[in-house]
């Protein structure tokens, strides 16, 4: 099928009918995919071990970076060494 090509540095001025798009979505095939493999005990144990690890360590980064995230407090009493004391 051949499509005739706009002029060049101009615009469309009749729509191009696309008759495959509308026939694709009218396409329904008589083959059916084969059925899944159901996944064994090993593979089920390290898909919920990778989940878990993946979980603990975004609780874990957020129970970390929370005191980050709080407003700093000054000390009400500042630090000084003891050798600056009798000056």
């Amino acid at each position: 099928m051949f499509l005739p090509q706009p002029p060049l540095g101009g615009t469309r001025s009749e729509p191009v009918p696309f008759a495959f798009v509308a026939e694709a979505d009218r396409f329904r095939s008589n083959v059916t995919p084969p059925p899944r493999e159901r996944l064994g005990a090993a593979q089920m144990t390290a898909r919920s071990l990778v989940g878990l690890t993946v979980v603990a360590g975004l609780v874990g980064s957020l129970l970390f970076g929370m005191p980050a995230l709080q407003p700093h407090r000054a000390p009400a009493k500042s630090q000084q060494s003891e050798a600056s004391e009798g000056r």
